[in-house]
């Protein structure tokens, strides 16, 4: 009864995600969390997506995930980010309805088949012969797996700040997971603090929209995943309004009690989305921060402000609130608060996101440093894919940086570490345009489908997108004359292309060479004419691909020393040995290792091999 393949420790995004991929592949899941109910909840933002995010997403989504699915069912506005810059850098994101959000997530888990809900708290994993073998509940209860899947989000170790109050607690009006955390410190994993924040909550109906710049939803019905079929709800707009020198005073005049700036958070914050107290410290030249007024669902009044997370004491929360335009008289539902917890350093996890020093243990989102639903959920498929083929002999998931968001992510993780909370960028890709949101599918499919991760309906859904793509691409490749496009301007010298490297030049258009797929337009019709325009971008891509895939064969023993490499910084020598790289090309993804640094190491690995 209490026997299982896979335990995962976390009903959060990662968690979710962990347990259902676990499923997919045949495992029989014990998802162990504080409250049922609480079950794919959004703890801090009411959003899906954005730049770098909706990549995620979108891949997470080809490997038949949870997230995109859930997004459109609770969608309330869409926006694609980014619109006016090319395909590669924009980002899907959608404002969710809340507890529409988290009931299709408890739905879709539902569907899962060998995924049992165990409410209770998890206070001590079980070791045997070196091997995680399970875990011990509050109550005494075992339960006994071979693999492990930590996804504790921000409640491992954690405390919660507003002023000068002090709170254990990850979530508002939820404990924190201590006896896990002061396990995992007795074991000695290298951990450390990181911090996180959310606003206060405003009620809608004392907001004065009509003061406000309205942002309606994206006319064109696109979602986030192709199995959605259009777009359940009615669609809402958000609004915009901004800091003043007034809100920037009473901000100033707190910060003495601000538990941030008064050392009692010592956690790193995320860079890039830092709280309104640190953009005015860091920013004091700034007339103004802008924030994002999003509304949390289609029946609930609640108001999300983007853009002023903050652990000031409330009576300052509501003097800056009242100072912004547009929310003089608006009432405050709930105050924000910050959150330091817990984390593992990622650089102890291999590319599985396994725990090096202890097999079967894995550990996906908050707990490896990250910060973000969709960074969470995409570590909790990787994790539950490969907690899976540990517990059952299968085949690991391992998606590498050429290949996809998730691969980048991973590999920054155990290679670098972290000093802050690790968000998704598309800068973070350096082939970014081979890793376009929209052709995620075309990226991940068959990889997906290999691990075992595609349901019944998804592969039914792959197996007419590839027909479709095959159709187009026929149309693409037919050869069309120089003079039959004069019309456009192209030079008149009698030459003849196929209609795919037509769409290369500027001035053609789709209607130009394939007027028949320019009239319907399909996501796969959308893609295809991406990849012809990137084509010559991508090409040389490629070249650097192959020379980092030659590279990724130099394979550097486990047990090498690399204070004996000559030539290796003490710097260098840390970090190397801190993150244990598999291969040269891993090597060279480290923050500070040069090329001369490469040259050696290959030399001294040629020479131990010789």
């Amino acid at each position: 009864m209490n026997e299982f393949d896979v335990i995962v420790i976390g009903g959060g995004h990662a968690g979710v995600e962990a347990a259902a991929a676990a499923s997919r592949r045949g495992s029989r899941v014990a998802l162990v969390t504080f409250d049922a109910a609480n079950i794919g909840a959004m703890s801090c933002n009411p959003s899906i997506g954005g730049l770098g995010k909706g990549h995620l997403v979108r891949e997470v989504d080809a490997c038949d995930g949870i997230m995109a699915r859930a997004a459109d069912a609770a969608a309330i506005h869409y926006r694609l980010l980014n619109r006016s810059k090319g395909a590669a850098v924009r980002g899907p994101r959608i404002q969710a309805d809340r507890k529409r959000f988290a009931a299709a997530v408890r739905a879709i888990l539902k569907s899962h088949d060998g995924i049992e809900i165990v409410p209770g708290e998890a206070v001590s994993l079980t070791v045997r012969s070196g091997a995680v073998s399970g875990i011990v509940l509050s109550d005494g209860t075992a339960i006994f797996a071979p693999t492990v899947v930590l996804a504790t989000g921000t409640f491992l170790g954690a405390r919660m700040f507003r002023g000068e109050d002090r709170e254990s607690g990850g979530r508002l009006g939820e404990r924190a997971a201590t006896a896990m955390a002061d396990q995992l410190r007795a074991i000695d994993l290298p951990m450390t603090r990181l911090k996180t924040g959310t606003p206060p909550r405003l009620d809608g109906r004392t907001i004065d929209w009509a003061r406000l710049e309205r942002q309606p939803s994206d006319d064109e019905p696109w979602t986030m995943s192709p199995l959605s079929s259009g777009r359940p709800l009615p669609q809402l707009a958000c609004a915009i309004t901004r800091t003043t020198e007034r809100t920037h005073d009473i901000i100033r005049a707190a910060l003495d009690r601000s538990p941030l700036f008064g050392g009692a958070i010592e956690g790193a914050g995320p860079r890039y989305c830092p709280s309104i107290e640190d953009k005015v410290h860091r920013f004091g030249d700034r007339d103004g921060h802008q924030i994002f007024l999003e509304p949390e669902g289609l029946d609930d009044a609640t108001v999300y402000p983007n853009g002023i997370s903050t652990s000031l004491p409330a009576d300052a929360q509501a003097a800056l609130i009242a100072s912004i335009p547009g929310l003089e008289r608006t009432r405050i539902m709930a105050f924000g608060y910050a959150v330091e917890y817990d984390h593992i350093d990622p650089r102890a996890l291999d590319h599985r996101l396994a725990l090096t020093e202890l097999p079967g243990l894995f550990c996906a989102g908050q707990i490896n440093g990250t910060t973000g639903y969709e960074e969470a959920a995409a570590q909790g498929l990787v994790a539950g894919a490969n907690a899976a083929a540990l517990a059952l002999g299968l085949d690991s998931f391992l998606p590498d940086r050429t290949q996809s968001y998730l691969g980048v992510m991973i590999d920054d993780l155990v290679l670098q570490g972290v000093t802050e909370p690790y968000r998704m960028l598309t800068a973070r890709a350096e082939f970014r345009l081979r890793l376009r949101a929209d052709n995620a599918e075309t990226r991940l499919s068959r990889v997906a489908e290999a691990t075992g991760l595609l349901g019944p309906a998804r592969l039914e859904h792959v197996r007419r997108r590839e027909q479709e793509r095959t159709e187009v691409d026929h149309v693409l490749a037919r050869s069309i004359t120089a003079s039959t496009l004069a019309h456009t301007g192209v030079g008149q010298d009698g030459s003849r292309r196929s209609a795919r490297e037509w769409l290369r030049f500027p001035d053609v258009s789709l209607r130009d060479v394939a007027p028949e797929l320019a009239d319907v337009m399909t996501p796969t019709i959308v893609e295809a004419l991406d990849d012809a325009r990137y084509a010559p971008y991508v090409d040389r891509q490629e070249a650097e691909v192959a020379e980092l895939r030659a590279s990724e064969r130099v394979a550097l023993r486990a047990d090498l020393d690399f204070a004996a490499v000559p030539g290796l910084s003490i710097e260098m020598v840390e970090r190397l040995t801190a993150a244990r790289p598999a291969t040269l090309a891993a090597a060279g993804r480290i923050r500070g290792i040069t090329p001369a640094a490469l040259t050696a190491i290959l030399l001294h690995t040629n020479r131990r091999a010789a």
